[in-house]
């Protein structure tokens, strides 16, 4: 089929002709919507979207140059999109450096809060040490609640440390790095 019966066609509701005429022109209509816009992306919608504007209205079309036709309707979705932006100016949360690479996100951005997983592991390391706790006997209390000289509390403390550290070592996977006990290089 020439271009005038995929035209005719498509009027009548032929998708496949729309199509055929959608990939005849999608380059050029690409480049008219770049050359105004300056922006892939931006460009990609424009066309996109002038081509669903040109379907929608293709019963109006009386003939002529269908290019001219539809370059019209990309330029004018394209003047469309840059009357918006300038209504409505974006700047990215995401600035770029001079030649596009990433740069440091401002500290006023970062999220000083801890991660669902940091929270969840805390919460849990929380749990097995008062499970640990709960297993010392009372002899581990203050030197004031026994009674006793600072020097047996401190050996209890000493010893009661060294429990805790066995017990919370069946819980290893829930200890963070800096807490946990080098005992596989231990072998070396």
């Amino acid at each position: 089929m020439d271009e005038e019966q995929l035209i005719h066609a498509a009027q009548k509701g032929d998708l496949d002709a729309f199509n055929r005429l959608v990939l005849n022109y999608q380059g050029l209509a690409f480049n008219v919507a770049y050359r105004l816009l300056g922006d892939d992306p931006a460009a990609e919608d424009v066309t996109q979207e002038a081509f669903i504007s040109a379907y929608k209205h293709l019963r109006s079309y009386r003939g002529g140059s269908f290019k001219a036709w539809l370059l019209r309707i990309v330029t004018n979705v394209s003047y469309d999109e840059l009357r918006r932006r300038q209504r409505r100016p974006q700047i990215s949360l995401e600035p770029e450096g001079k030649n596009g690479e990433d740069v440091p996100e401002p500290a006023w951005l970062a999220d000083p809060g801890e991660s669902p997983q940091d929270l969840t592991e805390r919460v849990e390391l929380n749990r097995a040490i008062q499970r640990c706790l709960a297993k010392l006997e009372s002899e581990f209390e203050a030197a004031q609640i026994l009674r006793k000289p600072l020097g047996t509390v401190k050996s209890r403390l000493a010893r009661a440390r060294s429990r805790l550290q066995l017990c919370l070592q069946g819980f290893m996977e829930l200890l963070p790095d800096r807490f946990r006990l080098n005992t596989e290089g231990s072998s070396e």
